[in-house]
């Protein structure tokens, strides 16, 4: 994992250089209504591409691709387009959301890893570690390129590999686990920082954690933070005024709070630097704790056997 993140600057560069697809991708969604579909991870850069690509003027809506594969879930008719975003291509019900798509004629833009023949955009090499980290990074620039291909205003893309740099070699964030719960909240795109901060500490470190938009938490989760939680603020320069206001109420229960704000960018692409803070997060505490980041837990006694057992 660590190796991975390193790895990120340089992968991004690499992605900014290589613009070879991303006009003809800009093309098939222009004028469409466009579901974005992935799964964990990849569920969080759909959310976020969405309002990237609503920056451009598209009426963009993330689904789940559990829900876009059921009978009756919203799947893209054929004058929509589909974003496919799956870190592999392998995943269960991404593959058969995009085999549906086809079949029906839908247009549709697959970003995956280099070396999948399937990808329209292609990210990063496959992982070896299974806490996905540059793909997703190299997800959200592709996603970003194509929306200022369609004419969003986002800010200068060729910042972001400078500013993920900074972000890796600065002083350690700092955010020890707690002993019970670890909740992040954002707003805006940044909600979904938050989501993938809990997706990461969790798969890594096995820290028990949350993720949700700031007004969401403070209207019921927050009321249950306590002296055995921590609470990561990600601020990207709007919203900032509640995510202090849902700060105080965390202090005044007892729990540890932990404001990192982002803003030099603008808040679009405040994600790039605002994710690799949660991915150090993630990292920090597996190191901490001494869980090995790159198993998914795979490492503890019978879990193996049962994971082995369901198709993900």
């Amino acid at each position: 994992m660590r190796d991975t993140m390193a790895g990120q600057p340089a992968a991004l560069e690499r992605i900014l250089g290589d613009r070879d697809g991303v006009a003809a991708a800009a093309a098939r969604i222009a004028g469409r209504r466009v579901l974005l579909v992935g799964t964990g991870t990849s569920w969080h850069a759909a959310n976020q591409g969405a309002w990237l690509l609503r920056a451009a003027g598209l009426e963009a809506w993330a689904v789940p691709a559990q829900d876009a594969a059921a009978a009756n879930g919203p799947a893209p008719a054929s004058a929509d387009a589909l974003i496919l975003l799956s870190h592999r291509g392998t995943k269960r019900f991404t593959s058969e959301v995009l085999a549906r798509a086809r079949e029906h004629g839908v247009a549709t833009v697959v970003i995956s890893r280099r070396g999948n023949p399937q990808a329209d955009l292609d990210t990063v090499p496959n992982e070896t570690s299974s806490a996905f980290t540059a793909s997703h990074l190299g997800a959200l620039l592709r996603l970003a390129q194509l929306a200022q291909e369609l004419g969003a205003a986002l800010g200068r893309l060729e910042d972001v590999p400078a500013a993920v740099e900074r972000e890796l070699v600065a002083a350690p964030v700092g955010v020890a686990p707690p002993p019970r719960l670890l909740a992040y909240a954002g707003s805006g795109i940044n909600a979904w920082t938050a989501a993938e901060g809990a997706l990461k500490v969790a798969e890594t470190a096995l820290v028990a954690s949350a993720g949700l938009a700031t007004e969401n938490m403070l209207h019921g989760p927050a009321v249950a933070l306590g002296a055995d939680d921590a609470l990561v603020c990600l601020d990207g320069g709007e919203g900032s005024q509640r995510l202090r206001e849902l700060g105080e109420v965390a202090r005044a229960h007892g729990a540890s709070v932990h404001p990192i704000a982002r803003p030099e960018l603008g808040e679009l692409l405040s994600i790039f630097p605002l994710t690799v803070a949660v991915q150090r997060i993630a990292a920090e505490s597996a190191e901490k704790l001494g869980t090995d980041p790159d198993r998914f837990g795979r490492e503890l006694p019978g879990r193996e056997a049962a994971w082995s057992a369901i198709a993900l």
